[in-house]
């Protein structure tokens, strides 16, 4: 089985699905690997790394010719999934719940498509599978070195011949994996640093990293399904939202990172709050590029300064710009999540396994993920968002 390893197009996408050193792997279990050629490029990873790894380089029209299972970051464009032929599998961030109507086609063109954003992230043996968790990782960091390097001060308690330096005061709203990455980047900055989530047992990983938990007298437990928070009513935001305004108004520096699969990411940052904060505070908004974002100011891909002066800064695709570490990371959760699927050489499909029944969303001309499926026939229902 020959599988091939597509060069991104999405602008700004500088990740590539695999790395030369998990070639090993694949190769063992008697796979043979297809590189498009620069598709390691953004990553500084040369064409030639991957032909001393055992892989061979081809151009677009060969890979997509010749390959049995495409890998990438990104989910295909246009002219990328009209290349994609019956039988042919494809594996990335697909974003089924984000965008079905990729799913309907691809189904329709007969494709097997594989999604590493719907893994079930609770599962013990998937965590080295779990590429969401991998690139917030990144975001995480990532994030909190942007807000250093726009604050306008130092992070750290600072004394000097000249006097001293307070230091920095952090606030993270939303604590998963990001979350967590980012109190810890930023208490290591040597930051004053505080945390917020709607789930209570967030308590006990934010204060095991040195932060302060913000517990509001307002506070309900949040907690949904998959390790994720559930969306609060409406009732419950404004409470909460108006104790958690004078939190913000104190900060020197927010980072927000909460997001809810498949749905816009909540507002925690309203406009009344950033006009609350202090001239020269700044706002990190990792949740920007999601539907949304977190802030009520945000612009994808802008920093938008306030007339009060407080930057609010809305990067798109983290991840994408610590290229080489992140693809590292994303290599080796792709391919185990491959390799779950092979057997004896080839592609097997268990349904009544949970990663099987989770990640693959079309097969066989049809879409198979129930989530997926509800949601195409609830947009085609009479009455549904396409009618």
């Amino acid at each position: 089985m020959k599988v091939g390893v597509a060069k991104e197009t999405a602008p700004g996408e500088r990740r590539v699905a695999l790395v030369p050193e998990v070639l090993g792997k694949l190769r063992g279990a008697g796979l043979e690997v297809l590189v498009e050629v620069g598709a390691g490029d953004g990553a500084f990873l040369p064409d030639a790394a991957y032909e001393a790894a055992g892989a061979t380089i081809v151009s677009t029209e060969r890979l997509y010719a010749e390959s049995d299972v495409i890998l990438r970051v990104q989910k295909p464009g246009t002219e990328e999934a009209a290349r994609l032929r019956s039988g042919q599998v494809v594996v990335g961030f697909l974003q089924p719940l984000i965008d079905p109507g990729l799913a309907k086609t691809l189904a329709e063109r007969g494709v097997t498509a594989i999604s590493l954003d719907a893994l079930p992230r609770t599962l013990s043996r998937a965590q080295g599978m779990d590429a969401l968790s991998s690139q917030a990782n990144v975001g995480g960091y990532r994030a909190v070195l942007i807000a250093a390097n726009e604050f306008g001060r130092y992070f750290p308690l600072l004394t000097t011949a000249a006097g001293t330096a307070r230091p920095a005061n952090v606030l993270i709203l939303g604590i998963g994996v990001a979350g967590l990455q980012a109190i810890g980047t930023a208490r290591r900055l040597g930051a004053v640093v505080r945390a917020y989530d709607v789930r209570p047992e967030t308590k006990e990983q934010t204060e095991s990293l040195g932060a302060s938990f913000i517990v509001l007298k307002s506070a309900i437990d949040a907690t949904g399904a998959g390790g994720y928070a559930r969306e609060l009513t409406a009732e419950e935001r404004a409470a909460q939202q108006a104790e958690l305004n004078e939190h913000i108004a104190a900060q020197d520096i927010v980072i927000t990172t909460a997001q809810v699969p498949g749905r816009r990411p909540p507002v925690l940052v309203t406009t009344a709050a950033v006009a609350a904060m202090k001239p020269g505070s700044l706002i990190v908004d990792m949740a920007a590029s999601s539907l949304g974002g977190n802030c009520e100011l945000s612009r994808v891909g802008k920093t938008v300064v306030t007339d009060n002066g407080v930057s609010v800064i809305a990067p798109d695709n983290l991840p994408a710009t610590m290229p080489a570490g992140a693809s590292a990371f994303y290599a080796r959760n792709i391919s185990a999540l491959l390799l779950n699927f092979v057997k004896d050489g080839e592609m097997h499909y268990d349904f009544a396994e949970e990663i099987t029944a989770a990640t693959v969303i079309t097969h066989g001309g049809a879409v198979v993920q129930e989530a997926v499926k509800a949601l195409l026939e609830t947009a085609h229902a009479p009455g549904g968002p396409s009618a």
